[in-house]
């Protein structure tokens, strides 16, 4: 089976079990989505949401967030945790996307990422969800699955996200991306993978339900003669 095959199967799967492929943090536009991704960082997704509504009510607008300070807005999101590096870094790309980008949030990945504190994930979090196009958001869960799956090898965001964008069909790779995040928090944990509730369990490389395939004997052979 190629990994495209793989991918397919994987797609499928998920699609069936989590239909509803949204993302987890709640924003009302694309400015707020791409502040609760920057505080998302070492956070959890729950507790971003229950900081940003007291954030957005106090900076409706990014002309609000201009003329804040990070004092203030560091008061706000202090239980997201670094909350110095992420006001100032708040602060900074809502007067970048004033000043340079005519007050609209980007909509490329190579703008994006010349925003203060915004990495390829977050950048591909917005171009897909915000202005659909294909993304590979390349978290925690997101690394962990693929890899188990035999998608990747790789464990670096840049190279994963490479890896896929090379075997997932371009329309289905934002949606596969929350759907893996659902499934992470779900069955695929960090901490054990539940092989036996899993929908992938079938195709997947690392599932403890699948025995290590047998060797053919022309494989056999093969290796007997190469150690010779």
């Amino acid at each position: 089976m190629t990994k495209k095959e793989l991918a397919l199967l994987a797609v499928e799967a998920l699609k069936k079990e989590y239909p509803d492929a949204i993302c987890s943090l709640e924003y009302q536009d694309p400015l707020q989505l791409l502040i609760s991704t920057r505080l998302s960082a070492q956070c959890t997704d729950a507790r971003v949401n229950l900081v940003t509504p007291a954030l957005f009510a106090r900076f409706p607008t990014l002309e609000a967030f201009c003329e804040g300070t990070e004092e203030e807005i560091g008061e706000l999101i202090h239980s997201c945790g670094f909350y110095k590096i992420k006001s100032k870094d708040i602060l900074a790309a809502c007067r970048m996307i004033r000043d340079e980008f005519g007050g609209r949030v980007p909509d490329t990945i190579e703008e994006l990422t010349r925003l203060p504190g915004v990495g390829r994930k977050t950048a591909n979090l917005v171009v897909g969800d915000i202005y659909g196009k294909p993304a590979v958001v390349t978290d925690t869960h997101c690394i962990r699955i693929t890899g188990r799956l035999g998608l990747t090898k790789n464990t670096a965001p840049a190279k994963v996200e490479d890896d896929l964008r090379a075997v997932l069909p371009p329309e289905e790779s934002n949606d596969f991306c929350h759907r893996l995040v659902l499934h992470g928090r779900a069955v695929c944990t960090a901490r054990k993978a539940m092989c036996e509730n899993c929908c992938m369990q079938e195709f997947c490389k690392k599932s403890g339900l699948n025995p290590p395939a047998k060797k053919t004997a022309a494989k056999k052979n093969k290796e007997q003669s190469e150690k010779a």
